[in-house]
């Protein structure tokens, strides 16, 4: 009846991408694609929960992300989107 738990599941098999992921979020989000921010970072955070990793940059690039889809929708809405006055 006192048995010991069993072990913990081993990492998933594969690469560890959550920094490369998370950090790629970050900068796409912050410069030029906010979709893009947020797909690497729902990638991120997927990688960080399989490898028992912090999400945490993967939810800075998902709301670097959205706040640039966001930004770059109140410009193009007030007319000031420097890139699409055509």
């Amino acid at each position: 009846m006192n048995a010991p738990y069993p072990p913990p599941p081993p990492p998933g098999a594969g690469r560890d991408r959550t920094t490369l992921w998370g950090v790629l979020g970050i900068v796409t989000g912050l410069l030029c694609c906010g979709i893009l921010g947020v797909v690497f970072g729902y990638l991120s955070i997927r990688d960080a929960r399989r490898f028992g990793q912090s999400p945490v940059l993967g939810w800075l690039g998902i709301i670097f992300g959205i706040v640039n889809i966001v930004g770059s929708g109140i410009l193009w809405a007030g007319g000031n989107y420097p890139l699409g006055n055509g």
